[in-house]
């Protein structure tokens, strides 16, 4: 394995710090197609592949969560047709997904907001989650129609909600109260977060969960990264000292 580093005290090898939850915003399918003449369809299926590969590396060694980012709120504004393909492709892993990650052990959830998609996707997912409900490996995460400002007012709209029914009062609100309506309740928060693509942006991603992530950007695009680039940003991770808005 390649998590370890040499001590700054001696020349023996230490372990480095694996986090506990990674989060990927997976960018650059369109760009990976167009550089190739392709059509961005290709891309897409491309980044598939590159997701399939990075999900069972990082159940193979030892991640607890994975977050991955696969379609925004604000990707419907994209054409048509390639919005087809992504729900296409989406179809193909779920379908995928209820034969091969239950073997591997692999415990998928969605999170976002479901009301637009169809039925038959819908039914899909529910179906991939209550197959998978008793995994204990890797949790993954998967990120549809997701949009961090639109998880946090839903939570909102939720707590408020709640105290004009009386079942809180309004002095109960706090962030924890927050943190327990998030799509992600009862799980840490990303440790890092990945960013390949070449931009540097949150692009509305995991906006609460990510206060205090370590972030790792890559020029590569998304079809492109492969394991070895995820030991690279573990590494880099690894090597960080996190202070949590403290002094130490």
């Amino acid at each position: 394995m390649l998590f370890f580093k040499k001590s700054k005290k001696s020349r023996v090898l230490e372990p480095l710090r694996l986090p506990v939850h990674i989060a990927i915003k997976m960018d650059g399918n369109g760009r990976w197609a167009q550089r190739r003449g392709l059509p961005r369809a290709a891309g897409h299926s491309a980044g598939a592949n590159t997701f399939r590969t990075i999900t069972r590396y990082c159940n193979k060694i030892g991640i607890k969560y994975l977050t991955v980012y696969a379609f925004s709120t604000e990707n419907w504004k994209r054409p048509k047709q390639e919005v087809d393909t992504i729900m296409e492709l989406l179809r193909t892993y779920l379908k995928e997904a209820l034969e091969k990650f239950k073997e591997e052990n692999i415990k998928i959830k969605f999170i976002g907001d479901r009301t637009p998609l169809d039925r038959d996707i819908k039914a899909l997912i529910r179906e991939a989650e209550e197959s998978s409900a008793n995994a204990s490996g890797l949790v993954l995460n998967i990120a549809l129609n997701y949009g961090g400002r639109q998880e946090i007012a839903a939570a909102a709209a939720a707590l408020a909600k709640a105290a004009a029914a009386g079942f809180i009062k309004a002095e109960d609100i706090n962030e924890a109260a927050l943190i327990k309506h998030l799509y992600t309740a009862g799980q840490p928060d990303p440790d890092l977060v990945i960013m390949p693509g070449g931009e540097f942006r949150i692009s509305n991603f995991l906006l609460w969960q990510c206060a205090y992530a370590e972030y790792w950007f890559s020029p590569l695009l998304w079809p492109d990264f492969t394991a070895d680039d995820l030991d690279k940003a573990i590494e880099s991770f690894g090597m960080r000292n996190r202070r949590f808005g403290g002094i130490r």
